[in-house]
């Protein structure tokens, strides 16, 4: 009767991992399937259960850190990331209190606030 039991677990197991495929329960599948297979020999229930729990768990601590090294993505700058903390020219006197101010980056106009309302940065007397 368990062989039903584990056989489901498995099938759940995998149509879950493959619907998110983010190494979510692909460490229970394995569980799952030694447990499955264990019960054509044993026959206690509690000893499967305890086959899934140990297996799952020795599967996810020895294997995670291998999968997550080998599936870690690389976040690409896009759009504005590829900004961040390039060099700039002002454009406009940058005022907060006035809320005005631009920047020139890498060929592109932005607008550009200080840190702190009271500060303005720029010289519009100076040529560009």
């Amino acid at each position: 009767m368990m062989v039903w039991v584990w056989l489901g677990l498995l099938a759940f197991f995998v149509i879950v991992e493959a619907a998110t495929a983010n190494l979510l329960t692909i460490w229970f599948a394995a569980g799952a399937l030694v447990a499955f297979i264990s019960s054509f020999f044993i026959e206690n229930p509690i000893i499967q259960i305890v086959i899934f729990v140990v297996v799952s768990l020795i599967v996810l601590v020895a294997l995670r850190p291998i999968a997550k090294k080998y599936t870690r993505t690389r976040k690409q700058p896009t759009n504005a990331d590829m900004y961040i903390n390039a060099e700039g020219i002002v454009s406009e006197t940058i005022s907060n209190l006035n809320a005005k101010g631009t920047v020139k980056v890498r060929g592109s106009v932005w607008t550009a606030r200080s840190f702190a309302d009271e500060v303005e940065i720029g010289d519009l007397d100076l040529p560009f």
